[in-house]
């Protein structure tokens, strides 16, 4: 052979050798990080960034995460994921301020962060995916009984406490759009203290002072299932309408027996979707996170940030007959 050949084919040896990493490198790996391993909730927002990464093609998914819901847990798992070098990190955080050194590490290696579900500080991501919006929330609660009110008629809520923050916003955004909703008279609201017998309690008041009630909205998990319960052992199953916010496990009983004809929380498979949609396109450069900008999510359309770089996946995702019990073994 002669030495010009040796040469070339030295060097195309070489290229070979330098252009497989390379491509190696093409598969984005993005890492689900989620508040604790074996929770249904998270499992169903696996199977979404799975087919999240099947859609994309070039995307593996790394699901983990720590066996119990402690910041300390997660720590050590993000560490590991950063000596790994995954492309990207996806984290429902359990503890907003205390993953945020931890992972300003993960971005200063050039690693894509952001949070989801369950927020981090500013600092610590590039941006937060909420499940929805306080105004969607609000807006939703009160559509819920208002479908099933064709001719409109009386409704109360049953909240969680005086005090509580995001149950009296939602009220609020609710009180802000009752005029999309004519006919439909919200008239009480009263507080379950989010414990079980004083919503059932509170449920069977409302029931007494208000015999014209139609439904009861309960913006919270406690309260919709005390007033199922309250509303079926009162015989008023069909009668009264019990909707607002609540998960598929505990709410299917209560669908099947006509007690609630729909409710709402946001789907999990949707959330694991959407949050690896976005990691993957900044991870990739096709968008930024930053005030005003908005990344691409799939089929899931798109999320606009605000000025803390945040926003709102969707409305809430409604469960009712059709569909509740393709949900109940989830969470």
């Amino acid at each position: 052979m002669s030495i010009l050949k040796k040469l070339l084919t030295t060097a195309a040896v070489a290229a070979t050798i330098m252009i497989s990493p390379a491509q190696a490198q093409e598969t984005k790996r993005i890492a689900l990080v989620v508040k604790a391993l074996g929770i249904g909730f998270f499992e169903a927002a696996a199977k979404g960034a799975e087919e999240a990464a099947k859609e994309l093609g070039d995307v593996e998914i790394i699901y983990t995460g720590p066996t119990d819901t402690t910041a300390e847990g997660q720590i050590e798992v993000i560490n590991s994921l950063i000596a790994q070098n995954v492309d990207a990190i996806a984290v429902s955080a359990n503890d907003t301020d205390a993953l945020v050194p931890t992972l300003k590490k993960a971005m200063d290696r050039g690693i894509t962060v952001i949070s989801w579900d369950s927020g981090v500080a500013k600092e610590g991501r590039q941006m937060h995916l909420n499940p929805s919006s306080n105004p969607l929330i609000g807006n939703m609660i009160i559509k819920l009984a208002a479908d099933n009110l064709p001719d409109g008629g009386d409704v109360a809520v049953l909240s969680a406490t005086t005090t509580s923050t995001n149950q009296n916003t939602w009220i609020e955004e609710m009180n802000k759009v009752m005029g999309n909703y004519p006919g439909v008279n919200v008239v009480a609201t009263v507080y379950g203290d989010d414990k079980a017998d004083k919503s059932y309690t509170e449920a069977q008041g409302l029931m007494k002072s208000h015999p014209n009630l139609k439904a009861i909205i309960a913006p919270t998990s406690v309260g919709i299932v005390a007033a199922a319960q309250a509303v079926t052992d009162a015989g008023k199953a069909g009668e009264i309408n019990v909707t607002g916010l609540g998960l598929p496990s505990e709410m299917a009983g209560h669908v099947d027996s006509g007690a609630s004809k729909s409710f709402a929380i946001w789907n999990p498979i949707d959330l694991g979707y959407s949050a690896t949609m976005i990691a993957y396109n900044l991870a990739t450069g096709k968008a930024t996170a930053e005030a005003g900008a908005e990344i691409p999510m799939g089929r899931m359309g798109a999320v606009t940030l605000d000025d803390n770089t945040e926003g709102a996946m969707a409305d809430p995702f409604v469960y009712d007959a059709s569909n509740v019990a393709d949900f109940k073994d989830i969470f």
